[in-house]
């Protein structure tokens, strides 16, 4: 599965910070993941990582929020398709900085 020029939107991530309100915008060149996001109180954020297995990724992100705090965290997911064809990513995450608090969130494609 692969996350080229996907668009996705928080559908739970009751401990994180995006929220259905901030848009994840990926890009993928072969292992290879590259993606940004803001919205909500994300005014900016970045991502890299990689394919580790089919459905299996790892992710650094860092952003700055709406309140100029700078935060920077990892996560490790699956991709999975829903039953209507839409692609859905699922994390467990931590903060790098700050609290070290994590969670889980999950994902679904929009268009």
């Amino acid at each position: 599965m692969n996350l080229d020029n996907k668009k996705f939107v928080a559908t739970e991530n009751k401990s994180g910070l995006s929220s259905n309100e901030t848009i994840f915008h990926y890009f993928q060149n072969g292992t290879t993941i590259t993606g940004k996001y803001k919205g909500g109180t994300i005014q900016e954020g970045f991502i890299i990582g990689k394919q580790t297995q089919n459905s299996e990724i790892k992710l650094l992100y860092q952003c700055l929020t709406t309140g100029g705090e700078l935060k920077v965290g990892e996560s490790a997911g699956t991709i999975s398709k829903t039953k209507n064809g839409k692609l859905k990513l699922s994390f467990d995450w931590n903060w790098l900085n700050g609290d070290l608090s994590g969670g889980k969130s999950e994902y679904i494609e929009i268009e």
